[in-house]
């Protein structure tokens, strides 16, 4: 049997992120195949068997990698787009281009995405992708593919939807699915792809897409799929004022109670968004252990409000970070969204208690864990899990006279990511990929983004 090849990083700072948020200035860690076998204060003990590799992290901090909770890498190639709508009327700029997709476009988007977020210390991340026009390929296949030679761990969230603009929805009708359809791809993608080993890679999430483009029906139906072939269940939840009087109008009742009357509530669901909900809402998200995916940037692009973070958190209800699609957040990088986060939420009725640095770190990675039912496997650097972490490089200029990494690497300057991690492989030096050309992939965004304009002009 071949021994364990072990890599160990020392002399860095750590944030563990574990239940007592336990730091140290300078410590170590060992990393042994893909797991992380220990860590601790000062250096390594020197008599570590069959090491590989040491890193020199002087100046470093270390963190779990960042995990992101909401996406729609398709919307890559439409980024710069309806910069000026709120949400219902973004949807109807957009949905005639969005309609137009197809295979070769959602995988060079997907690249594009993946790409961002993993050079900016991303490890895990998912895509809520919901949009499958008639005759495009396999677009499951395709991002699923453009995650596993990224080399990121990665969830999908096979969307659909099933009510067109002739049943009142907001999409055109040859972008939606039928219900039978919709359940029949949905399953299959589950039986094609979705690993449950404890270091899986891809998973995949039943996730309709919203109260309205979705009908109840496929909502319900959706619900009893994913419970009964053991995974986990996504969609929007409470983004804007105009979904809860579109609530009331169509099903006599407001978003969250809609979803607890469809199965959509529990500890087996997370919700994008949640902007507008009451005192409630939090409650009855707590009672069920429904999970939020925050996206501060996105909410703010869209004008949709400011979510409760501060009393979510306060009520015990999981919540963690989402990039959103790219059309509505052109950055497409998580990191930025800890910072984020805290600025938004501080410009709520908390103000300056809404959150702190080391809460808004706890929300981009164990944060994100608990909500995509990963916490037992990554989120935090703790003996035994899985090595999902980032060095941030912070004794630059942006960083260096900053004391305290956790308030640096949060309320500074984006970080320069000098190594990531993804189940102890490393997929990020020195700020670039090393498992992908980064200018090869904006080559093929841009003449994608280009291809799909020219299609959505010839109507």
């Amino acid at each position: 049997m071949e021994a364990v090849r072990r890599t160990v990083i020392e002399n860095c700072a750590i944030a563990t992120v574990d239940a007592k948020d336990t730091e140290y200035a300078s410590g170590h860690l060992v990393l042994a195949g893909h797991r992380i076998e220990s860590l601790g204060a000062g250096r390594a003990p020197e008599d570590l068997e069959n090491v590989v590799r040491r890193i020199d992290a002087t100046g470093h901090l270390a963190t779990p990698g960042l995990v992101n909770t909401h996406h729609h890498f398709y919307q890559w190639i439409t980024r710069g787009l309806a910069t000026d709508h709120n949400l219902f009327d973004w949807l109807v700029a957009l949905y005639p281009t969005w309609a137009r997709i197809d295979e070769p476009m959602v995988h060079a988007a997907a690249q594009g995405s993946l790409a961002m977020m993993a050079r900016g210390g991303v490890t895990t991340a998912m895509d809520h992708h919901y949009v499958f026009p008639r005759g495009s390929g396999d677009l499951s296949g395709a991002v699923i593919r453009a995650a596993r030679d990224m080399g990121v761990r990665f969830t999908l969230a096979r969307g659909s939807m099933d009510r067109g603009e002739k049943d009142g929805g907001l999409p055109p009708d040859f972008a939606v699915e039928t219900l039978d359809d919709a359940l029949a791809a949905t399953e299959e993608t589950v039986r094609e792809h979705h690993d449950t080993s404890r270091d899986a890679m891809t998973r995949i999430a039943v996730a309709p897409c919203s109260p309205f483009s979705v009908s109840t029906e496929l909502m319900r139906q959706g619900a009893e799929l994913a419970r009964g072939l053991g995974i986990r269940l996504h969609t929007h939840g409470s983004e804007t004022l105009e979904e809860e009087t579109f609530c009331h109008q169509l099903f006599g009742m407001g978003p969250t109670d809609y979803f607890e009357s469809t199965g959509w509530l529990g500890e087996d669901v997370w919700m994008a968004h949640c902007v507008h909900m009451n005192d409630s809402d939090i409650a009855a998200f707590a009672r069920t252990g429904t999970g939020v995916a925050h996206c501060p940037s996105s909410n703010a692009r869209l004008a949709a409000g400011i979510a409760r973070v501060p009393d979510l958190l306060a009520a015990g209800v999981p919540v963690g970070l989402g990039v959103d699609g790219t059309a509505s957040n052109e950055s497409g990088e998580l990191h930025t969204e800890l910072r984020n986060a805290l600025l938004v939420n501080r410009l709520g009725p908390h103000r300056e208690a809404a959150l702190t640095a080391r809460q808004a770190l706890r929300l981009g990675t164990h944060g994100g864990a608990r909500v995509l039912g990963r916490a037992a496997e990554i989120g935090s650097l703790e003996p035994g899990k899985l090595a999902d972490l980032v060095l941030w490089r912070m004794d630059t200029l942006a960083h260096a006279s900053i004391a305290d990494p956790v308030a640096a690497l949060v309320l500074g300057a984006a970080a320069p990511v000098t190594a990531s991690f993804v189940n102890g492989r490393q997929i990020v030096e020195e700020g670039r990929l090393r498992t992908a050309d980064e200018d090869g992939i904006a080559r093929a965004t841009r003449a994608q983004a280009r291809r799909l304009a020219a299609l959505a002009a010839q109507g």
